[in-house]
């Protein structure tokens, strides 16, 4: 039976997923996870116990459980565990992106200069310390322009200023949120910087695809209906087919092919997110993974003379075995994935319509992900939604209809945070 290393968090949405997928085609999976090591295997499932902050000791654990479970192919889940992945796909001899292609696809200040080097257009960027004095800065730029840190993803921590004020504010507000312990903890030396660039306005996009000894397969791309102009830049709705010509598409692919190479990536999943505007194709990131969370349930494959419909996970599981993506296709009717985005800070306590929703025409499923009693925080702080809605259907358009009928159908219960505050005669 043939093993994939699989590298993940312990809490991630997609483990589970390539679980079941791997089940299904006969595979072995070995997971790495930054699960406890002091406890004796909690989760009953073989893992080895990894610290993403720690490559060195990381790499060496999976070499030698591999000495004893040899390991085929290698899949990684999320942006911290990809240069760990690269490393020892490296050290085994197996295909995959470089190491160094992975830490630049994590940093996006070394990634913005590697765009701008290789010609490819890219806004005006400058790099900061997170403890810098905001209205110091503000003197120097631009607006209007984005603060983000250089090595958050899903748009943590992005914010959109349109002038001095609004920079500070929101600089201040980066500063707090890497100073939360979370953060802290992961024992990152590039949450110390900061990236400021200039805005740039249009339609935004992503692209699924998949780099097989440098070449792009293209498996989706996916338009974002709704205007990602800020201040924030949370991500909801996700349709493919694109709308956009053939002509356009075909130049986002060019850009994303050209911005990859100019990193250096060279084998297994990428996502890319893109802006297009009269100006050009602007690749704003690329990472060395495959889309995260429950998204990937958008998206179906079919292989030239088999009547079945794959898994995105079954698709990468054969990717990662050697199998070429020739002759695969993604499904031919458009679908799509509502991330649902949390309203307010609060106590999440449950959600009433959800078999409404589902029996909206063209919904898939809805899968809320919210715990109760669970702390919700909103973007620019938070990390995760309340859950995700799922459709199909003839056209991109009567997708859309469908995730934004079905969300509407939706209604949550979310009681204010109740803070402790102190005063002089104790805490109330």
């Amino acid at each position: 039976m043939p093993r994939v290393l699989l590298l993940a968090t312990t809490t991630g949405y997609q483990t589970r997923a390539f679980g079941e997928a791997a089940e299904r085609l006969g595979v072995q999976l070995v997971f790495a996870t930054d699960r406890c090591h002091m406890i004796d295997d909690p989760w009953q499932d073989g893992a080895i116990p990894v610290r993403f902050h720690d490559e060195d000791r990381s790499v060496s654990a999976v070499l030698d459980a591999a000495r004893c479970r040899p390991i085929d192919g290698i899949i990684t889940v999320g942006d911290r565990p990809t240069v760990i992945a690269a490393r020892i796909a490296q050290r085994l001899g197996l295909p995959g992106h470089s190491p160094e292609a992975a830490e630049v696809a994590r940093d996006k200040e070394r990634m913005r200069n590697r765009l701008r080097d290789a010609g490819l257009p890219v806004p005006w960027f400058v790099p900061a310390p997170i403890y810098a004095d905001p209205r110091a800065i503000a003197a120097t730029i631009d607006f209007p322009c984005v603060v983000k840190p250089v090595a958050l993803s899903a748009s943590r921590g992005v914010m959109r200023a349109d002038n001095a004020e609004q920079f500070s504010a929101a600089y201040q507000r980066l500063q707090a949120l890497m100073r939360q312990p979370e953060i802290r903890a992961e024992q990152n030396d590039a949450h110390q910087r900061v990236l400021i660039e200039g805005f740039i306005p249009g339609r935004e996009l992503a692209l699924e695809g998949l780099l097989h000894r440098g070449g792009l397969t293209v498996l989706a791309l996916f338009d974002k209906p709704d205007p990602l102009d800020g201040p924030f830049f949370e991500e909801t709705i996700y349709v493919t087919p694109s709308s956009l010509d053939a002509h356009v598409q075909a130049r986002v692919t060019e850009a994303v092919a050209r911005a990859s190479a100019a990193i250096g990536l060279y084998h297994g999943p990428i996502h890319a997110e893109c802006r297009v505007n009269d100006r050009g194709i602007y690749v704003l990131e690329i990472a060395a993974r495959p889309i995260g969370g429950l998204c990937t349930r958008a998206l179906r494959f079919a292989k030239k003379g088999v009547g079945s419909l794959f898994s995105l996970e079954e698709f990468l599981l054969r990717h990662a075995l050697g199998e070429s993506p020739d002759g695969w296709e993604r499904e031919p009717t458009a679908s799509g994935v509502m991330m649902i985005p949390i309203p307010a800070r609060g106590v999440y306590r449950g959600v009433s319509g959800v078999e409404e929703a589902r029996a909206v025409a063209g919904v898939d499923d809805v899968a809320i992900t919210a715990k109760p009693d669970q702390i919700l925080v909103p973007l620019p702080e938070g990390a995760s939604y309340l859950g995700f809605i799922f459709a199909r259907g003839a056209t991109g358009p009567s997708v859309e209809r469908a995730l934004r009928d079905a969300h509407a159908r939706l209604r949550f219960t979310i009681d204010p945070e109740l803070r402790v505050v102190q005063s002089a005669h104790g805490s109330m």
